[in-house]
């Protein structure tokens, strides 16, 4: 079982210098992976219709992944860079390609690209990108990015996309992993069919629920299940009498991978997220 943490954009604020402890932090403790959520707009949720319904709104913060991974890339040696996860539909497909190739790059071969479709279509129109195809979408996009990824120079022509004669430069040293997230039986459906592993993020209830779901998507698109990765999210306010409990739930369903999440928890200061990390490596590791 790899342990990761989950960077804690809500609360960790914004000095470049405690942003990089945190993360140093992290690695030498012996965290496997960090692991960033995405948004690029916060919105305000009062009289929208339809109602948005997630948990984030115009007040909280989000460090924006890429950049904040090119910043650890510098900063870390050895961590995996997790994007858990990056809103796919809602950003150009080429520029992620190019983007992710360039964190591969830059960090070693260290990242894994978590991508899903997101619920804030407020973002989506900011953007310029059409939220009630997103889920289509995301199927032409993970396509694509392989093939950019692969070929220095590829002609590509998808119902969303066109590519004519043009590629990427540099290009990373292998097929970057791309794992979905997602809370619904379609985003479980396509994972099956097109990813490389699974990122739950809600209670491990609901978590394990949906892993039974994938399995069972796998098996009809052909696929092993020993070879797709499972993470999962545990929390920091479960408490120290739950935390280790909660890994091996986990590691017994089968996950590789889970990550500590400390927003939430009623830690007041980024000094305390950082000796967070510590209190739960030594508990649970």
């Amino acid at each position: 079982m790899k342990i990761g943490a989950v960077f804690p954009h809500l609360e960790i604020g914004s000095d470049p210098a405690v942003l990089r402890d945190w993360a140093q932090t992290a690695e030498g403790l012996g965290y496997s992976h960090i692991l960033a959520y995405d948004h690029v707009l916060g919105a305000e949720h009062v009289d929208r219709e339809p109602a948005l319904w997630g948990p984030y709104t115009e007040q909280d913060d989000f460090h924006e992944p890429f950049v904040l991974f090119g910043y650890f890339a510098a900063c870390t040696s050895n961590v995996e860079l997790v994007t858990g996860v990056i809103i796919l539909p809602q950003r150009q497909t080429a520029l992620v390609a190019k983007q992710a190739a360039e964190i591969d790059i830059l960090s070693g071969g260290r990242l894994r690209l978590g991508v899903g479709t997101g619920w804030n279509y407020v973002e989506y129109d900011s953007l310029n990108e059409d939220f009630r195809t997103r889920g289509r979408r995301q199927e032409e996009q993970i396509e694509l990015l392989r093939q950019l990824w692969a070929e220095s120079v590829i002609d590509y022509t998808g119902k969303w996309h066109r590519i004519e004669r043009a590629g990427l430069k540099p290009l990373p040293e292998r097929q970057i992993p791309i794992w979905l997230g997602g809370f619904t039986e379609a985003a479980y459906r396509r994972a099956a069919r097109l990813g490389d592993g699974f990122i739950f993020g809600g209670a491990t209830k609901d978590g394990l629920a949906g892993l039974e779901q994938i399995r069972g998507y796998l098996a009809e698109a052909g696929r092993d299940a020993g070879e797709f990765g499972i993470e999962a999210m545990v929390n920091y306010q479960a408490g120290p009498d739950n935390w280790r409990a909660e890994v091996e739930e986990w590691e017994k369903a089968g996950a590789g991978y889970v990550s500590m999440r400390g927003m939430g928890a009623g830690l007041e200061t980024p000094q305390d997220h950082i000796d967070a990390l510590r209190t739960y490596w030594e508990a649970v590791h």
